[in-house]
């Protein structure tokens, strides 16, 4: 199987592991294993689990994780990280990585329905398995649509598209990713169409969003992933748009955060303590010679965070 996926932030992203040659690693997004292959050639006496939820990819990195004894390919959501641990016997690990979104295979493969620029079935279902974006496009309400695309698409024309979307599938069902973006384009004013990018990017976003649980799935993981680590683990999240990175910016300030006791207070009577320290202050963007070979890697942001204690 040809699965093609560029590793965004890959140098960045394993010294931001600081990796042990004897640790135990977790690639919760595994996809076409480029972060994963490179944890392994780290490794010596230690252990990397490559986790993914779309069988593809978890076809594509059994194959090339083969040459590496230390690697055990998952197929299941990074959203259940403690209980793939628990199953392979871990308790502690030494990194945590999680690669959010969806990969360029994804986007690239027409027939999954991920992308607004070829026709194919709407899908947008990484696992391959339950509800697709057709059934949210013909199944949710017109509010429950407004709802997701302003939410997770920060659409400023939401209302107006979810009313396009309902209109359009009274007369027959919306079958079609080039269907769903013409009738979302025809819904925005002509003079926003014109200001750049595609008028469908949001929508799409959201309703992908929506269909994989992402925001959800992030929520579950953030505290498990970060108990799993032994104290001086790291755990490091590449984000790609700004609900998740504000999601792992706030997360990571409370693991950060000392005593809340009270200004006037003279002494500290809450005794809590900074479970983790951030190992840069701003999160790593992409320099201009990765922009140029890849310009998906433009929204990109990388934060990290070391445990300090449990």
């Amino acid at each position: 199987m040809e699965f093609s996926h560029v590793s965004v932030l890959l140098n960045e992203t394993i010294e931001s592991l600081d990796i042990k040659p004897d640790g135990i690693y977790i690639d919760g997004t595994a996809g076409g294993a480029g972060h994963s292959r490179e944890i392994a050639k780290r490794l010596t006496t230690g252990k990397l689990i490559a986790v993914d939820k779309d069988p593809d990819a978890i076809a594509v990195a059994t194959e090339r994780l083969k040459p590496y004894s230390c690697a055990t390919v998952v197929r299941n959501d990074f959203r259940n990280i403690k209980a793939i641990a628990d199953e392979l016997g871990l308790e502690r690990v030494d990194g945590i990585l999680l690669d959010l979104g969806v990969s360029s295979h994804q986007l690239d493969e027409a027939q999954r329905g991920f992308s607004y620029h070829s026709d194919a079935p709407l899908d947008m279902r990484m696992s391959q398995q339950g509800m697709s974006a057709r059934d949210v496009v013909n199944g949710y309400s017109e509010k429950d649509i407004a709802r997701i695309l302003r939410d997770y698409g920060e659409e400023k024309f939401a209302s107006r598209i979810a009313r396009a979307i309902v209109t359009a599938r009274e007369k027959a069902p919306i079958e079609t990713t080039l269907e769903l973006a013409e009738i979302i384009k025809n819904a925005i004013p002509a003079a926003t169409r014109r200001e750049g990018g595609h008028p469908a990017k949001r929508s799409f976003q959201a309703i992908r969003i929506e269909v994989n649980g992402e925001l959800t799935a992030l929520e579950c993981a953030l505290d498990d992933a970060f108990d799993l680590l032994s104290v001086g683990g790291r755990l490091s999240i590449i984000t790609f748009h700004s609900l998740e990175d504000r999601m792992c910016k706030r997360r990571f300030a409370d693991f950060t955060s000392g005593c809340t006791c009270p200004p006037e207070f003279p002494v500290c009577v809450c005794g809590k303590t900074p479970r983790g320290k951030l190992t840069t202050r701003k999160p790593i963007t992409a320099g201009e010679e990765e922009l140029a070979e890849n310009n998906r890697s433009r929204s990109a942001k990388l934060r990290t965070i070391e445990k300090l204690k449990d």
